[in-house]
């Protein structure tokens, strides 16, 4: 059985993830900060709960333990992520950043470190880390691209930098699959539940990533309908 751990499972993409690998057969350890709304979610799917906070080296190495413990790891989902503050670039401090940054790409960095060598041990280590098309610098510099009225920084700052994580873990780690997965604009509270499409068709990049096998693509950025340009 396919092992799986994905970060921030107690809703929107993360819930809907779990939900799905598990009908695909998948042990899912579906991780949360908090353990009352985590330990609900994983209930009503028949998950694993994992008390897990990226921003937190206590938590992350407490979770590896139990993890390691249980039999080990296959398939890791970066999927933790926070919007940050809706500010106008020119307004936008260091600390705006460091908000977002610390979740969304030092999170990341912290989990998969830490996870390393249980993933090393796996047949098939698979790794997906769900960016977004808003982290996209082509996307991003299109003057009639979908983004251009977008003006937030922090959030597609952070997800521009999980990108170039994707690229360098993948040539770090041959025999891993190292892929960044966008949703694409789906309804969610992390944009108030004003996107466009449902958290199903926003996870199936997600998923079929999740699935890869040892003849995969690794290194590449992709939504639903395929690449999705850096």
């Amino acid at each position: 059985m396919t092992r799986t751990l994905i970060t921030g499972a107690n809703k929107g993409l993360g819930y809907e993830t779990a939900r799905r690998l598990l009908d695909a057969g998948h042990e899912v350890w579906m991780a949360a900060r908090d353990p009352q709304r985590g330990g609900a979610a994983a209930e009503e799917l028949g998950g694993r709960f994992l008390e897990l906070d990226v921003t937190d080296e206590d938590s992350v190495a407490a979770a590896v333990e139990l993890v390691a413990g249980a039999g080990g790891l296959d398939v890791l989902v970066n999927n933790a992520g926070i919007a940050g503050a809706r500010v106008a670039v020119p307004e936008t401090s260091a600390e705006d950043l460091r908000t977002v940054f610390e979740t969304n790409v030092f999170g990341a960095v912290r989990v998969l470190q830490a996870f390393t060598p249980l993933l090393d041990a796996a047949p098939v280590p698979v790794v997906v880390n769900v960016s977004s098309g808003l982290g996209s610098l082509g996307l991003a510099s299109d003057p009639d691209g979908p983004y251009r009225a977008f003006v937030m920084l922090a959030y597609p700052a952070s997800k521009a930098a999980l990108n170039m994580l994707t690229v360098k873990w993948a040539q770090a780690h041959p025999r891993w699959r190292v892929n960044a997965a966008d949703p694409g604009y789906t309804a969610t509270d992390l944009n108030a539940h004003r996107g466009l499409q449902t958290v199903s068709e926003g996870t199936d990049a997600i998923v079929a990533l999740a699935c890869l096998g040892a003849d995969g693509p690794t290194g590449t950025f992709v939504d639903r309908n395929g690449p999705v340009p850096w």
